[in-house]
């Protein structure tokens, strides 16, 4: 079931930001997201929250500083998606910037998993010997890794912004703004933004040390357009915070100040970078790169990222490109299989799905999770074979119900059930013994039944009501495509009553409508559905631009219609 919903606008807040010079559909739609004051919707980095508000961030400024002084090799433990690909980047781009002699290694996920473990530690003193390991985008449940690089006399400094366990690793130093006791505001950095925060604190300890000064000092703003990427692409909760980080990111490539990487992603998926969208970051050039974690190597999509080689750099892109083509063949396979698994799922009798087969890549099935818990809104975990008479297990959830806390529960529950596990709210990792499976699919079942309420299983499409006339124009969706729309500061969906004047199905997959209200017509498609409508429709839309023949109209992209 989906219905549309309208979502509350506080007046005050609206008209408040109305006053302060805001268009005033920008201070409905802004107040409606919870922005209250002027301040809070400048994108300038002199809004930024200043570093000094991370937890035991100036320790390990001062960590990395007497490294650098001391000439002692650093290496970057990088996790393999794009998050970690892009705080990999900003670290060795950034400490090289800042002195510091750096290399890097990124674990395969299907030889060693996810996080600095022991043998990733093994492996990094085979190949690299490094004085200091510096983590990014993961470390903070690396528990035995960090024990295991201190017997080596490695010292590990972690900067990860996943939440901890019980335990703390007993790493020189943490940064995460998730750590207990660390009152950072934010708690939604990425890894990159973590990274970034770790680099600015640094650049303040060299200064102080009269290692350069400020005119003299590496320009980290440079770095802006790998944050945002990373940002987007991690699905963080785009708060105040993040949003100056995207919104600098993105202001970089529109003036076409990016890493070589990023152009020739920009140009293999089609797309301009002087219009650069978070759109483009979250669905073109973050897929890209996290294809190359999920069937080949990450170092490939760091590689990209960190070349100064124009050639290489798109090089490397069209061997990304290719690489997420195949992803998206083995993706389509596993989806059909996986439709055929809950060919009898009944949503009324289910609160969660969990499906494994033998034949499933392990570096798809998030996205394969993803899809089907878009399809069925329900929290999903898809399982593929990982190798020992293990399964490895990848999930996606829905509002209100906190993944990893659920996975959690279950360990407690059924203490040898699964055997390791880790994530966020919305998205998570296991590993479980094959025979296990049924046992967790009804232990996960459980928690499902005992968290979730039928209304939660509701997809609900929140918008922000009706549009003015006046603003159906190519000028407004230009403005409003400059803004910075993402996770927890959704795209605008206005809905409104419409009369159908006409329907035609576009290339057997899609409908095609023309929709009047007041005398006005606007054309309208919904893609994905074929099914008759009614004369009198409730419609749930996105404006868009769409140009035909070198000229730009404004249509209706529908999310939903009620009738």
């Amino acid at each position: 079931m989906t219905r549309i919903t309208v979502r509350p606008c506080p007046f005050r807040e609206s008209e408040m930001l109305r006053q302060s010079g805001l268009h005033p559909v920008l201070a409905r739609l802004y107040a409606s997201r919870g922005a209250s004051a002027e301040k809070e919707l400048s994108t300038e980095l002199s809004a930024m929250l200043p570093p000094a508000g991370l937890l035991h961030i100036d320790s390990a400024a001062q960590f990395l500083a007497d490294a650098i002084a001391a000439r002692k090799k650093l290496v970057i433990v990088a996790d393999y998606d794009c998050d970690g690909a892009t705080a990999c980047a900003v670290g060795l781009r950034g400490l090289r910037m800042l002195g510091a002699v750096v290399d890097y290694i990124v674990p395969n996920r299907f030889e060693y998993g996810y996080g600095l473990t022991p043998e990733i530690v093994a492996l990094t003193q085979r190949e690299k010997s490094p004085d200091v390991i510096v983590t990014v985008d993961n470390g903070i449940a690396s528990v035995d890794g960090v024990a295991a690089a201190n017997t080596q006399g490695i010292a590990v400094v972690v900067t990860d912004h996943h939440l901890p366990g019980d335990q703390l690793p007993d790493a020189a130093v943490i940064v995460n703004p998730n750590q207990p006791h660390c009152n950072f505001p934010s708690k939604n950095l990425a890894g990159v933004g973590v990274m970034f925060y770790v680099l600015l604190a640094l650049r303040a300890e060299l200064r102080q040390r009269g290692v350069f000064d400020q005119q003299s000092q590496p320009k980290l703003d440079t770095l802006l357009d790998l944050v945002a990427l990373g940002t987007v692409a991690d699905v963080v909760k785009l708060d105040a915070n993040n949003r100056i980080l995207v919104a600098q990111g993105l202001k970089r490539m529109r003036a076409g100040r990016m890493c070589p990487g990023i152009a020739a992603l920009f140009r293999v998926a089609g797309r301009e970078p002087h219009n650069a969208s978070p759109f483009d970051l979250g669905f073109a050039l973050g897929p890209r790169l996290n294809a190359a974690g999920r069937l080949a190597d990450m170092s490939l999509g760091i590689e990209c990222l960190t070349t100064d080689d124009e050639g290489r750099a798109w090089q490397i892109a069209q061997d990304l490109n290719g690489i997420n083509a195949d992803r998206k063949d083995i993706e389509r396979e596993m989806q059909d299989v996986a439709l055929l698994h809950l060919d009898d799922f009944q949503a009324q009798d289910s609160n969660t799905i969990t499906v494994f087969d033998e034949s499933w890549h392990q570096g798809v099935i998030g996205i394969v999770a993803s899809r089907l818990k878009d399809k069925f809104y329900r929290p999903t975990i898809t399982f593929a074979p990982g190798g020992d008479g293990l399964i490895k297990g990848s999930g996606r959830s829905i509002p209100g119900f906190h993944l990893r806390d659920a996975l959690d529960l279950v360990s407690k529950h059924a203490p040898n059930l699964i055997q390791k596990f880790g994530g966020h709210a919305m998205a998570a990792g296991l590993t479980l013994r094959a025979e296990d499976f049924t046992s967790f699919q009804l232990a996960f079942e459980a928690v499902g039944k005992s968290w979730l309420q039928a209304h939660q299983l509701e997809r609900i499409v929140e918008t922000d009501g009706a549009l003015e006339e006046a603003y159906f124009t190519t000028d407004f969706i230009r403005l409003l495509d400059t803004q910075v729309w993402g996770q927890g500061f959704p795209p605008p969906i206005f809905c409104d009553d419409f009369k159908l004047i006409s329907q035609r199905i576009l290339k057997e997959r899609h409908l095609k409508l023309v929709l009047e209200k007041n005398k006005l017509r606007y054309d309208a498609i919904w893609f994905g559905h074929t099914a008759s409508l009614p004369e009198n429709v409730r419609v749930a839309f996105r404006l868009d631009a769409n140009e035909y023949n070198g000229v730009t109209k404004v249509q209706l992209l529908v999310e939903h219609i009620d009738f």
